[in-house]
């Protein structure tokens, strides 16, 4: 592994490497013309009531929560023993624990958030149909850029609402106190549904209140 300018070499070929890394602002751009077309789809084509597809967005946003959570904990940590797990690790998530505030590493490249939605589309256009799966699809992929951005407003802003800061505890702690829980980034509610909330924080010394909201690194 190659440390350079701040961020971390994943691959050998200048070309793939300059495609690991992304703007922030690239999700939003490249995944509104989706949800505004299912949506209006949903509407125009489909003839879905108004208060239809709102408890359809309720739901996807709900699911899109537990979705996160599991994708986390199960797909970006898995620990394999492999040269390959370990390369797949390093690549889909481990370089983002190597340099936590790699301003390019902090939301996913539309390449491989293209892949994870077409896995994702089978099951739910089976389960659902092809009707309700394109606004219920719609306001999952709204969740997920939810949680992308709450990833990098996390690790580059400082919150001034006490959710903001709890959140931004919460992923710091996971980061520097055990990357074994606090799974959850846009919302903690699946860490105590299965009970990996982590160990409780102690209260901050005065000595520590500048760096209050931060977690510190520990040995």
């Amino acid at each position: 592994m190659q440390k350079h300018s701040g961020s971390v070499r994943l691959f050998e070929s200048d070309f793939l490497e300059k495609f690991s890394h992304v703007h922030p602002i690239v999700p939003l751009v490249f995944w509104t013309p989706v949800i505004a077309f299912l949506v209006v789809r949903s509407f125009t084509v489909h003839q879905l009531a108004p208060w239809a597809v709102l408890g359809v967005a309720i739901a996807a946003l709900f699911v899109w929560t537990l979705a996160e959570y599991l994708l986390h904990r199960w797909v970006f940590h898995f620990q394999g023993k492999s040269h390959l797990a370990k390369r797949f690790h390093l690549i889909i998530h481990g370089n983002h624990h190597d340099v936590p505030q790699d301003p390019t590493r902090l939301v996913m490249p539309p390449v491989a958030g293209v892949l994870i939605a077409l896995v994702l589309w089978v099951p739910m256009r089976l389960a659902l149909g092809p009707v309700w799966v394109e606004p219920f699809f719609a306001f999952f992929l709204v969740g997920y850029l939810i949680y992308d951005y709450t990833h990098y407003a996390v690790h580059h802003f400082t919150p001034r609402t006490r959710w903001g800061r709890h959140v931004k505890q919460n992923h710091m702690l996971h980061h520097y106190a055990g990357q074994e829980s606090r799974w959850g980034v846009s919302s903690p509610l699946w860490d105590h549904v299965f009970r990996t909330v982590g160990r409780p924080v102690p209260a901050p010394r005065k000595s520590d209140a500048g760096s209050a909201g931060h977690a510190r690194p520990v040995s």
